[in-house]
């Protein structure tokens, strides 16, 4: 399969800036992949599709702050890892402004440039300080949400269960859920620290020659316990897909923790996941193929088609898909 096959026309208006005013209230697509049938719901309807032998599988991760700016405001620092108290790799711009040796100041603290990595040319940069990240770290809201992040988005681009802290991304297909629907339905999590890379475009219109991006994961024993002893394991968002097919060893699934770089697309002969739980993703993208790998291409995006003629809301604060 080519790149090209997972496009699809999306207009601008289209893509959610904000989310719903309550969690909750997003509309729900729901694919049934047997019958290959699509009808519209709401997402106050998700527990109606969830049987109590069922298992919803969450990732726990929490978003942090971390892109920065520097006090003239003329450089902009995304903090993608910690390799040290002081020392980050980072995405910069403007890249003229982060040659080795040349500093960024931000607060109290001072940063260096002291590498530039040649694959993606991330800059290493070594700060005298760390800066302080509730004083100067925003959240870094996905590229098409147009505009710069608010009080509002610490609450909402955030799970109601985020609890391990290291995500640049939210896991949005987790955002929908309150407090009160978690609570009635049988859940375990998995961990998976969404990195800057899930915005990341394929390249080449060849798509097995697309390196993906690793991220940090973790699985634990009892989680893998209970999965194994449920009917189906419902996948809340791709990056629990991500890490339950990641840690499929002689076909059996196992706990652990390291960094993933699977790369799931069609054809893909899932081992861990019965259904899914996702938003809409951007075309062309790693997440689009996901989901085409799980409930096939052309129905997928039959109902993305059918999406945009619904004028669903798209992308990270926009509605959701339920795959069966």
């Amino acid at each position: 399969m080519q790149t090209s096959d997972f496009d699809y026309e999306l207009p601008d208006e289209l893509i959610a800036q904000r989310p719903p005013e309550k969690r909750g209230e997003s509309r729900m697509m729901v694919i049934d992949r047997k019958s290959g049938e699509i009808s519209h719901q709401r997402f106050l309807d998700f527990p109606d599709f969830i049987r109590p032998d069922d298992r919803l599988v969450l990732n726990d991760t929490r978003v942090v702050a971390a892109r920065y700016f520097s006090n003239d405001g003329s450089k902009e620092v995304l903090r993608v890892d910690v390799l040290g108290p002081k020392r980050w790799k980072c995405l910069v711009r403007p890249g003229k402004k982060f040659r080795i040796g040349q500093t960024v100041e931000i607060g109290d603290g001072t940063g260096t440039v002291v590498d530039i990595c040649e694959e993606g040319g991330e800059r290493i940069i070594e700060f005298d300080r760390e800066p302080d990240e509730e004083a100067h770290g925003h959240l870094a809201l996905p590229p098409y949400i147009d505009r710069p992040d608010t009080a509002d988005d610490q609450e909402r681009y955030q799970t109601v269960y985020a609890k391990e802290e290291g995500a640049i991304a939210a896991p949005t297909a987790g955002l929908h859920f309150s407090d009160e629907m978690l609570a009635s339905l049988p859940h375990c999590f998995v961990t998976l620290h969404v990195g800057i890379g899930t915005f990341r475009p394929v390249s080449d219109d060849d798509i097995n020659k697309h390196h993906m991006h690793s991220e940090r994961f973790e699985l634990s024993p009892e989680t893998v316990s209970q999965i194994e002893s449920a009917n189906r394991t419902v996948a809340v968002g791709t990056t629990v897909v991500r890490v339950l097919e990641s840690c499929v060893r002689d076909e059996k699934l196992q706990s652990g923790s390291g960094e993933t770089d699977i790369f799931i697309y069609p054809p893909h002969n899932f081992q861990t996941v019965d259904a899914l739980l996702t938003n809409f993703h951007l075309p062309k993208s790693t997440l689009l193929m996901l989901v085409s790998a799980l409930a096939g291409r052309e129905l997928v995006m039959e109902a993305y088609q059918k999406a945009v003629e619904e004028r669903y809301r798209f992308f990270s604060y926009g509605d959701c898909m339920l795959i069966k």
